[in-house]
């Protein structure tokens, strides 16, 4: 049995986080959205035991300690399923450690396509809650769009489209820890904040100039040094027509939103003279499950 699919990135259009919980984790409130950018993945199935990712990546494991792999454990466990022999290949498009959550939107699209190979009906509320259990993207990985995700960032809200616009990614060559982000962060001394109410209203109206103006990711106040390329790009991204420009996730990619597309052109362009992993995209539609 043999099946592919394509995992989709995704962007913080903002990233806020509200307060620390008793578990020691964050409350947060995010608007993400999904985008084009995508890896392509295939599983195979067979009789017998073991499960491997291959992705031609030398760093990037390919036991367990892959997103991928846990996600068609937690299946086998949930469904009760096993004696299958599974190979998961990937074929990487989006760039790694980038804040883009190319292991969580792996991991739900090795969902999404073991739910259809075994044809075990599991719904959209079933994968988000599997998804859960593997990571905090996740549930947000299986089926993308635009939408509000609190707590964790595994409680979701269905919104309003994004208005039709071009997306320039650009990641600078280093990665940041995201736990050592999280313990720069202090709540109750955060200094800017998205303004994600109005994001969510602007939504609805199909504002796409108000909701590119209120976007921000708090991670940005608390970058360690050396980090100096997340401003710079951010800058030449606005000077280049950008209605908006924020760090995504724990970074350090960093996104331009326009209403422009060839305007997005230029910018793409000038960015990859000094940028490797330069990306333009389009935001996606929720996935029907």
């Amino acid at each position: 049995m043999r099946e592919s699919d394509f995992a989709y990135a995704k962007i913080n259009i903002s990233l806020d986080i509200v307060s620390k919980m008793d578990d020691g984790y964050h409350s947060m409130k995010m608007v993400m959205q999904s985008v084009e950018l995508c890896d392509e993945i295939t599983v195979e199935c067979a009789p017998g035991e073991g499960i491997r990712v291959e992705t031609g990546l030398p760093y990037l494991p390919g036991d367990e300690r892959n997103i991928a792999a846990k996600a068609a454990l937690a299946f086998y466990k949930y469904t009760g399923l096993g004696g299958y022999r599974t190979l998961i290949s990937i074929n990487k498009k989006i760039p790694v450690c980038a804040g883009m959550g190319g292991g969580s939107t792996d991991g739900a699209c090795v969902l999404r396509i073991l739910n259809r190979i075994f044809e075990t009906g599991l719904g959209l509320a079933d994968l988000e809650r599997l998804g859960k259990s593997i990571g905090s993207d996740v549930p947000f990985c299986i089926a993308g769009g635009t939408r509000l995700a609190e707590g964790r960032g595994e409680t979701l809200t269905d919104l309003p489209p994004m208005p039709g616009c071009s997306i320039v990614i650009c990641k600078p060559p280093f990665s940041f820890s995201t736990p050592e982000l999280f313990g720069r962060i202090n709540c109750e001394k955060i200094r800017a904040r998205p303004d994600t109410d109005g994001i969510v209203k602007a939504l609805g109206g199909g504002d796409l100039r108000n909701i590119a103006r209120r976007m921000y990711n708090v991670f940005e106040d608390v970058l360690p040094r050396g980090a100096r390329d997340i401003a710079d790009i951010k800058y030449k991204l606005f000077d280049m027509g950008a209605l908006g420009a924020a760090m995504t996730g724990s970074g350090p990619a960093v996104f331009g939103v326009f209403s422009d597309e060839e305007r997005a052109r230029e910018a793409f362009g000038y960015l990859k003279q000094n940028h490797k992993e330069c990306f333009m995209t389009k935001t996606t539609s929720k996935l029907t499950v």
